[in-house]
């Protein structure tokens, strides 16, 4: 039985930069790293495997330069490495995303049943959060989504029990499988790859999947698949803050002044 850890490849948003007169992103020279909610993912694929006998695969789904941060996965010990990667999966959304990776994920469970799929809750370049529900409600997952704690698996049963982190409280739930979870940071601790598994990473094999293998209907993938797109991207403009009054010696003085000020700009009606 598989367990599969979906991550993606994002630029470092530390140094992102966006051109002035296209409103792209800036790629030439920005490294690029894993998303980091999904290096928890993929941690708690390893630890299934460990733990239950899983086999572990990492699918991505990118440019062909994706291949480094499956290498990734393959140093830290998953069985499999896949990259779906083809110009016709160019410029997806989230919902043109969630296809190619639920069909990916269909297809390697032709060689051997799907039980789990891991995915961090979101990704650092999006914050959408839908990929992950989006390939449970295509392949008919049970869905659990922000998990901080796998409780339990019974294999006989074909049930696990979670726990997820909400606003101000903890829920218990349990689920049949197979299961989609998308994870929170504070499910584990991510590893570190050792020597030998980077050398034996480096000689391993990323297969490569284009749509000729998934055989998805090319105008509902990519951009042609995708129903939101980016009209623009930019960074936030923030106007300089005054300082009015003396709020320490004349506070009643200074709230008066701000009411005023916020009168004349009609963002208080009196």
């Amino acid at each position: 039985m598989y367990v599969v850890a979906c991550i993606k490849q994002v630029p470092d948003t530390t140094q992102v930069q966006i051109d002035p007169v296209t409103n792209t992103l800036v790629r030439d020279g920005i490294p690029f790293i894993v998303n980091p909610y999904d290096t928890h993912a993929l941690e708690e694929s390893l630890r299934m495997k460990a733990r239950y006998g899983f086999k572990a695969a990492a699918l991505s789904m990118g440019p062909p330069n994706t291949e480094a941060t499956l290498r990734k996965a393959l140093a830290l010990g998953v069985d499999e490495a896949i990259l779906c990667s083809d110009r016709a999966f160019g410029g997806a959304d989230t919902l043109s995303t969630s296809k190619v990776l639920a069909e990916a994920i269909r297809k390697l469970g032709q060689d051997d049943e799907v039980g789990l799929v891991f995915c961090g809750k979101q990704t650092i370049d999006g914050d959408t959060a839908q990929v992950g529900p989006g390939i449970a409600i295509r392949l008919g997952f049970s869905q659990l989504t922000l998990v901080d704690r796998i409780e339990h698996l019974d294999f006989l049963s074909r049930k696990i029990r979670v726990r997820r982190k909400l606003e101000g409280r903890y829920e218990i739930v349990e689920a049949k499988l197979p299961a989609m979870i998308t994870v929170v940071r504070e499910l584990n601790r991510p590893r570190y790859p050792t020597v030998p598994m980077r050398l034996k990473a480096a000689r391993s094999e990323v297969k490569v999947w284009s749509n000729n293998d998934l055989k998805l209907d090319p105008n509902g993938i990519g951009l042609k698949g995708s129903p939101t797109w980016v009209s623009r991207i930019f960074s936030p403009q923030r106007a300089a803050g005054e300082i009015i009054g003396d709020g320490l010696n004349d506070p009643t003085g200074t709230a008066k002044l701000l009411l005023e000020k916020l009168v004349a700009r009609d963002m208080l009606a009196v």
